[in-house]
């Protein structure tokens, strides 16, 4: 089988069962619904009829039923998933541990079955990628592959969940990737077409929404549409801001992550006691107001009250998307938006339900900042030309706008609190990951009242161009670089009886400690236009530790990354070999992937010193997944010097035949 031919199945695959996962998670929350609001299909007339008590108590035990699934089970499922499968893709080479899928299902259907204020988007795209990344996985493909096929998988859900085959591609490589490679995105397609196709065999081919036909009145209305554009990008950052206010709120909340969903829902049961249109996903309320059929007042209260019981379901720990919500949001904008320009300009403009429709992919476009995305996703919820030219006005003004006043958006600023920053590539995220201790050097110190005649001598016979001055037992005072001395050196014979080495140091320099990362080193390095910076102690600031120099930072990063690069070069090429026998390559060179020895436990490579006392080379370490409890899955390491062979773990090496099997029977 060609490789095309692989991918090209291996994508199908993936688009039935994700199309399946999207359908499950649909009747997932219907029954969960049923369960607790009663049958029907109308959450807002079911919630309409409920006692006050229940509104309250249906969403608490939601959260308390959700809360303990994902903190024994997987923690990956709280939230919306999107940053998740990110960072995935951005650290871990798409690697996504295959019970993510199952218990993001369940969580996500309790959510919002329960009332909860999210989207079913977003889980369904971490259920697509998750079943992507499992199928990679088992297939032990490389690391570009398997990024591909959970990019296949986020691509099949979005498209299963809107009936958009388009837009769901398009939103993987969008937001997920970040790559319009053709490589890429042919089985993307694929994938979201076959979930497509499933989706439409079991729920009819109908649109997500039941949208009127609208057209542009006058050529007038592209004013308007560009000021909704803008409106919609405030809105956008205002909820993003607001949902990431609400996760540091219930972070720092001092009780048990166990029972935070139901606090949650708590708030969520007292919020909808007035307005219960915030439960679930909210289409019912959407399709009211692309109808025109909500009062002015109940949209723009309606744009907070969303905004507010989304942050709040998914800070305390429920589980669910913002793709819907920022729907939500965005008709309601727009319906409000389009009743003021109604009232003012009524023969020039178009009814509310119009500008209800542009708004939607205006505070997604701003939200995500994916306008791409979100122009085609309504374009296809309407299947009409005619809205296409006020969608795009609005979308791009809204998403330039939210860019200009938040760089990060809605999925990336998660991802960027923890570090991880996608737009400069998983490379320069190797900088993050590397920190101050793994390069950190002694350095020699001058005391502080060292004379200077003798100063002058120890810097003129030195090929150092900054020296540190410490008193005492090493408790830094400052730095003295010799380019600074280039005055004082004309005036030599007058100050040399007068000066010593604390009278010249520069004591503003800022310094490292051995956490810092690499990246924060660099960032440093260049403001401060220096070529080393001190490493002082993190407890006890007053202690020099020693120096990082910058091209010691930079030769890190060009190691990390030449290990990187040989590791997956390795992996795909003995990934589908059987390495328990010892595998000849060459004359005497074999290669052998064994059991850990017993007396190998305990100790780094640094120790052990294969290469020296054996003449054999670590090509590669599988430790025991530590994600969660009887994962039972091996990942593979980078070898490090300082890393730690434990008791399970495999290594591959690589020497010769005869040293080997010895090594195999240690």
């Amino acid at each position: 089988m060609t490789e095309h031919t692989f991918v090209i199945l291996v994508a199908i695959v993936i688009g039935l069962l994700a199309g399946f996962g999207a359908i499950g998670v649909r009747f997932l929350i219907q029954f969960f619904q049923s369960l607790f609001f009663g049958p029907g299909l109308n959450l807002l007339e079911l919630a309409e009829s409920l006692p006050w008590y229940k509104k309250i108590l249906i969403p608490a035990v939601g959260g308390l039923i959700v809360g303990p699934i994902i903190h024994y089970f997987a923690k990956e499922a709280k939230g919306h998933g999107v940053p998740e499968v990110m960072e995935a893709v951005v650290i871990r080479d798409g690697v996504i541990r295959p019970r993510v899928a199952l218990i993001k299902a369940l969580a996500s259907s309790l959510t919002i079955g329960t009332g909860g204020s999210v989207g079913r988007e977003g889980p369904v795209v971490q259920i697509g990628s998750s079943i992507g990344s499992t199928i990679g996985q088992l297939l032990r493909v490389s690391g570009r592959r398997l990024r591909t096929f959970v990019a296949c998988g986020a691509a099949a859900g979005i498209a299963a969940a809107f009936n958009a085959p388009i837009a769901g591609a398009l939103f993987s490589v969008e937001i997920i990737l970040g790559d319009f490679g053709l490589t890429r995105f042919s089985p993307i397609v694929i994938s979201s077409v076959v979930a497509t196709v499933v989706s439409r065999h079991y729920l009819g081919d109908f649109a997500a929404f039941e949208v009127p036909t609208y057209e542009l009145v006058s050529p007038f209305e592209l004013v308007g549409y560009f000021g909704l554009g803008l409106f919609c990008g405030v809105i956008a950052l205002a909820f993003i801001r607001v949902l990431y206010f609400s996760e540091d709120f219930f972070e720092r909340m001092r009780i048990s992550d166990v029972i935070k969903p139901a606090v949650g829902g708590v708030i969520i049961g007292v919020l909808a006691l007035g307005v219960p249109h915030i439960y679930g996903v909210g289409y019912d309320t959407i399709n009211l107001a692309l109808h025109g059929q909500l009062a002015w007042w109940l949209l723009f209260l309606l744009i907070f009250l969303k905004v507010t019981a989304t942050s709040v379901t998914l800070g305390s720990g429920g589980s669910g998307g913002v793709f819907a919500p920022s729907l939500f949001i965005g008709a309601m904008a727009g319906g409000f938006f389009g009743t003021v320009m109604h009232q003012i300009f009524p023969a020039a403009t178009a009814s509310s339900g119009a500008y209800a429709l542009v708004g939607m992919g205006a505070v997604v476009s701003g939200a995500t900042h994916a306008p791409i995305t979100a122009i085609l996703i309504i374009f296809e919820l309407t299947n009409d030309y005619k809205i296409i030219l006020p969608l795009m006005i609005a979308c791009i003004s809204s998403s330039l706008l939210a860019n200009k006043l938040e760089k990060e958006s809605i999925y990336t600023l998660k991802l960027s609190m923890r570090g991880i920053n996608i737009f400069e590539g998983k490379e320069m995220n190797v900088l993050r990951r590397l920190h101050v201790r793994d390069v950190l050097e002694p350095v020699d110190t001058i005391p502080e009242d060292y004379p200077f005649s003798k100063l002058v001598d120890h810097i003129t016979g030195s090929k150092e161009g900054t020296f540190y001055v410490v008193r005492g037992k090493n408790r830094f005072i400052g730095t003295i670089r010799l380019k600074d001395m280039a005055l004082i050196l004309k005036d030599l014979e007058n100050l040399k009886d007068l000066l010593v080495a604390r009278d010249l140091v520069s004591d503003s320099v800022p310094s490292l400690r051995p956490e810092d990362n690499l990246d924060h080193a660099m960032h440093l390095f260049g403001k401060n236009d220096m070529d080393e910076l001190p490493v002082r102690d993190a407890e006890d600031a007053g202690l020099l530790l020693g120096r990082v120099r910058e091209t010691q930072v930079i030769d890190a990063y060009n190691s990390e990354l030449f290990k990187r690069d040989t590791l997956t070069e390795i992996r795909d090429g003995i990934g589908r070999m059987d390495l328990s026998p010892i595998q000849t390559l060459a004359d005497g060179f074999s290669l052998v992937e064994m059991s850990a020895p017993v007396a190998f436990v305990g100790k780094d490579l640094k120790a052990l010193a294969l290469r020296q006392r054996y003449g054999v080379q670590v090509y590669m370490i599988k430790k025991q997944d530590r994600g969660g409890p009887g994962s039972g899955r091996m990942i593979e390491v980078v070898p490090q010097a300082d890393t730690v062979i434990e008791r399970g773990d495999r290594l591959v090496l690589a020497g010769r035949e005869e040293v080997l099997k010895k090594l195999k029977n240690l």
